[in-house]
């Protein structure tokens, strides 16, 4: 089911690249030897040589990359800590216990609002809870007794903890005055310089998609779809090439479930909503969006695996919108689809990684100002000229090629299948070089 029915019922010496990261982390990517430490792990396990399970268990979440996950092991006792954004899990485990623990905020003093949204939170939770430290420290935690703390277990269990923990510091720590940062985890601030590249993209973006709404006026009974499409593939831009923390992000994600909810609005009303809702951040002040933008490191994803052919369907479901009635009159709309499937799947699932690269190289493409503007080299889309640098994107999809040829010896993108006549119509051509693609073992 496609959207539409949703809603209607160059050089071989590559250039050093800056060090900026786009997109949610994932943990889909590990290593065989991550999953050889998860299999003896279980073993351990049912051998009730819980040490030797929970130290493996680590080495399965450990990404070396990251540098996410640490612990040490001393008389018979596991103390560890593991990264997820602004937040640091710690705890520790023996022969009869595993507690952890991350500590949110500090509450000079106690208020009803922020008492009352954990108090409720901790019903929907299935492994921990939020609780008050006796030194007034907001906190989120887990503990279990060995016997039933099976590594199925914990990995949900700190998923759990880390995620909440990460995602409640910046929401709660803007809304209720009273309460002070604790521990900030992996933060890292990033370059004013980035920050107002950043502030500005996201600022321009939201405006040029509510004045192309505004001008074209899409009415619910024909064009609600465009509008639709245009404001997901926002969501998705945003969240992918700014990643934003706290206020942004989270309303980035009431935008998107504002479309998929299952309510009486109609569509018209719920474009209405979604459209005053990306005003809030326009609105916003700019000193508390700069605070919200910042690097992290990160043991758990909030995203979910997919195979291939989750992003076929995707092409299948929603490249027939593209009606040759709308688009000559609406051409936004060529380039809002293809967007729109290329930035669901980067927000909602993790790809295989040559596919997930392959579509990050769309975003180049389509926003080569931004990423030069950051530093990225080299440019394949001249705005203002409309050209493309053929050369340079042919090598860099081989190089992915060759980079993935290893796990992926089938993966052959077949860059024949490109057309350069315009943005939309290399955009749509590039959703059937990424369909025809063949990721298998």
């Amino acid at each position: 089911m496609n959207l539409l029915d949703m809603l209607f019922g160059t050089s071989s010496k590559a250039p050093k690249q800056p060090n900026v990261r786009f997109g949610r982390y994932t943990d889909s990517y590990k290593a065989p030897l991550q999953y050889e430490a998860w299999e003896a792990s279980l073993d351990f396990f049912e051998k009730k040589e819980y040490l030797d399970s929970y130290r493996t268990f680590f080495e399965y979440l450990r990404d070396e990359k990251e540098d996410n996950v640490r612990w040490t092991v001393e008389d018979g006792v596991i103390e560890f800590e593991l990264l997820q954004g602004s937040k640091r899990v710690s705890g520790r485990c023996n022969a009869q216990n595993f507690t952890a623990e991350a500590q949110i905020a500090h509450a000079e003093k106690l208020n009803v609002g922020f008492m009352r949204r954990l108090i409720e939170s901790n019903y929907g939770m299935d492994f921990c809870r939020y609780a008050l430290s006796p030194d007034n420290n907001i906190i989120v935690k887990f503990d279990t007794s060995t016997l039933d703390g099976s590594p199925y277990k914990l990995y949900h269990a700190l998923k759990e903890v880390a995620i909440n923990a990460d995602k409640q510091d910046d929401l709660l720590l803007d809304e209720f005055p009273m309460l002070k940062a604790l521990d900030r985890g992996s933060r890292t601030e990033i370059s004013e310089a980035h920050k107002e590249i950043k502030y500005q993209f996201m600022m321009q973006k939201i405006q040029f998609v509510l004045n192309e709404l505004e001008s074209n006026r899409p009415d619910a009974s024909r064009h609600a779809g465009m509008a639709a499409y245009m404001l997901l593939d926002l969501v998705y831009r945003i969240d992918y090439l700014t990643r934003p923390e706290g206020f942004v992000l989270e309303t980035l994600e009431t935008i998107n479930d504002l479309f998929f909810e299952n309510s009486s609005k109609t569509p018209f009303q719920k474009i209405l909503e979604m459209r005053k809702t990306f005003q809030k951040i326009l609105d916003r002040p700019k000193e508390l969006i700069f605070k919200e933008l910042y690097e992290t490191k990160s043991t758990f994803g909030v995203i979910k695996p997919a195979p291939h052919e989750h992003l076929i369907a995707l092409i299948d479901g929603e490249m027939k919108s593209l009606e040759e009635d709308v688009v000559p009159k609406y051409t936004y709309l060529g380039i809002a689809v293809p967007s729109y499937i290329i930035g669901s799947c980067l927000f909602l699932h993790a790809l295989p990684r040559p596919i997930r690269e392959l579509l990050e190289l769309f975003y180049r493409v389509s926003e080569s100002e931004y990423f030069s503007a950051l530093g990225f080299m080299p440019s394949y889309y001249n705005v203002k000229m409309n050209t493309f640098d053929k050369k340079a994107l042919t090598a860099t999809i081989k190089k992915i090629k060759e980079n993935n040829k290893a796990k992926y010896p089938n993966l052959n993108p077949d860059v024949r299948l490109l057309q350069f006549g315009s943005l939309a119509e290399f955009a749509a051509s590039y959703l059937v070089l990424l369909k025809n693609i063949d990721v298998s073992n």
